[in-house]
């Protein structure tokens, strides 16, 4: 991928997709899949929104029983798999536990049930999975004794056991934005970062394109296409914003989902839902209070999701350390042998996803699809559909509608491809264990850690970045376990032009954590060095970076923690036994 805003203005595309979050990589790809001329543009980098800040978690549907909407659930299911399939290195099974107390609908006999009956309704789960590891085993049953050895925060008198079924877990939830946008621009996608849609263009009452502007030097142009996606998610309402055409637009509800990061390394490969205090009012079935997750990833532990209805904009939207400070409160109320505490807290995020009508924080009810705004019948609007997705799940599919939606007015008509056989780019892996276990073998001299984390985020693709290296095929970025091939292969060829583009997306250097100010400084003169920065741009980039993180971060005592949680990793020290003895979440 090479960032070339001229080809922007090569002629007409059949389509334009205005977002390039997961909604509109994977409706970019479809679109060229089908033949189409497509191009695919985003304000920031790609995934940069909502999308990368997502709790990580791949949705297979068990929550939607408490709904009794079977469609939904075996959609959402269809797509756990679909993504298992296609990126068997970004996705993976993800086994949840469900303490169980006493009877009723607390009770092992209610949800045991409950997951049973999941089991029945999603028989076809594993179709098409040809990785063992990557299949989603069925309903399992803990003791009180097992449960309590996985998480002794869990002792209650009342506690009987745990239910345990399985959902899907990102490794890198911004990769696999940019697998879709790689798989795009294989496809014969024009795709684009860090460019805005200023405003629609229109021929009569018919879009025909948008004014853009480069975000990276101001200069504004015309990208013309026969039909345009709107697909900027919390941001789509806001290129909508002309009365004249559109009428007087209400925003509609938005949730800022919100999880936090915690440095207690997991000592089991098991999650645990664990009840909070708000409800879900839309439910018909179900506990009383929503669960909360506790999740392992990676070698820390995510805690979420917090919702909240938000009517700011956007670019508004954060997690303040008052808020954390009330939801660690919350999870020692509900569970006090937790013990947690801020200065545990190394990052937090949130996003912003379609929402119910709510009227407290406590009385939740939550968006059921995705928006799919078809702009012919709701204003009179030719050529244009816009696409405000709800879970990353149903990126692929929900694209997929929308598209079909929209090219009911375009002349040439196409099927749908089977993108949810069509494997990403690198996820071309039967069995990944095995890939692994060659690419080790083949790579002897390349930190074992470092290799690792190179095979999830690239999969099949690994080579084409230890060939990058230029002579220092295994040699690390100084305090991190990323090697310098990952940043001059996402500088080369994965369109990173800012040093937040290379730390938070490309590669795992402030993944969850703080990496410390000399190591964006080491990366941002790296980086300089490959695009001839200056040394001011070279100051300004290691700036913005850190503003960046700080965003995310709790406190300063947070930072200091995550600092040296990464220099203890990057040193290959151990966790201490203390340390895994703590929540395994």
């Amino acid at each position: 991928m090479q960032r070339n805003t001229s080809a922007l203005t090569d002629g007409q595309f059949d389509v334009l997709v205005i977002g390039g979050g997961a909604f509109g990589a994977a409706a970019a790809r479809d679109a060229a899949l089908r033949g189409l001329r497509a191009a695919l543009i985003e304000r920031a980098d790609f995934g940069g929104g909502a999308s990368a800040e997502c709790f990580k978690m791949v949705h297979g549907g068990i929550r939607y029983l408490q709904h009794l909407d079977v469609k939904r659930l075996r959609s959402s299911c269809h797509e756990r798999t679909a993504l298992l399939r296609i990126a068997p290195h970004l996705v993976h099974p993800l086994p949840i536990a469900i303490p169980t107390y006493g009877w009723g609908r607390r009770g092992r006999a209610f949800l045991g049930a409950g997951a049973c009956l999941y089991d029945l309704l999603t028989w076809r789960r594993n179709v098409r999975l040809p990785d063992p590891q990557r299949r989603i085993r069925r309903t399992r049953f803990l003791s009180r004794t097992a449960t309590l050895e996985r998480f002794p925060h869990l002792q209650d008198p009342a506690l009987s056991g745990a239910v345990v079924f399985e959902d899907g877990q990102m490794y890198n939830p911004a990769r696999l934005v940019l697998a879709f946008v790689k798989g795009a621009a294989a496809a014969g996608a024009t795709v684009c970062n860090y460019v805005a849609g200023e405003r629609l263009l229109w021929d009569g009452d018919a879009v025909c394109g948008a004014r853009v502007r480069d975000r990276l030097n101001g200069e504004e142009f015309d990208v013309r296409a026969r039909l345009t996606l709107n697909a900027a998610g919390p941001w789509a309402e806001y290129l909508l914003a002309q009365p004249e055409r559109f009428g007087v637009q209400q925003r509609a509800p938005f949730s800022r989902d919100a999880y936090f990061i915690v440095d207690r390394p997991p000592n089991c490969e098991y999650g645990v839902a664990v009840q909070g205090l708000s409800r879900d009012k839309d439910a018909l079935l179900g506990r009383a209070t929503r669960h909360l997750f506790v999740a392992p990833w990676r070698d820390c532990t995510l805690i979420g999701v917090w919702h909240r209805h938000f009517p700011d904009h956007p670019d508004e939207a954060h997690v303040a350390p008052q808020e954390i400070d009330r939801w660690i409160e919350e999870l020692n109320t509900v569970h006090p042998r937790l013990g947690l505490s801020a200065d545990e807290v190394t990052f937090a995020n949130c996003g912003l996803v379609p929402f119910g009508e709510t009227a407290s924080e406590t009385e939740l009810s939550f968006g059921k699809e995705s928006r799919i705004l078809d702009h012919r019948q709701l204003h009179g609007v030719s050529g244009l559909v816009s696409l405000i997705g709800i879970r990353f799940t149903t990126a692929r599919v929900d694209a997929a509608r929308a598209l079909d939606r929209l090219l009911e007015q375009h002349p040439m008509r196409t099927a749908r491809p089977p993108t949810d056989k069509l494997p990403l780019p690198g996820g071309d892996i039967e069995d990944f264990d095995a890939f692994r276990a060659r690419a080790h073998r083949a790579e002897p001299d390349v930190d074992r850690r470092a290799l690792d984390a190179l095979l999830r985020n690239h999969g099949a693709e690994y080579w084409q970045v230890l060939d990058h290296a230029d002579g220092a095929r295994g040699e690390l970025i100084a305090g991190t376990t990323a090697l310098r091939a990952e940043l001059w292969h996402a500088v080369d060829r994965e369109m990173a032009v800012r040093l937040e583009d290379v730390i938070m997306r490309r590669t795992d250097i402030a993944a969850g954590r703080h990496p410390g100010r000399d190591v964006l400084a080491h990366c941002a003169a790296l980086m300089g060095e490959r695009l001839a920065w200056s040394a001011q741009r070279i100051a300004e980039e290691t700036a913005s970076a850190q503003r960046t993180l700080e965003r995310h971060l709790a406190r300063e005592h947070g930072v200091a923690r995550a600092r040296s949680r990464s220099t203890a990793v990057a040193a290959g020290q151990a966790p201490r036994a203390a340390e895994l003895q703590t929540m395994s979440s």
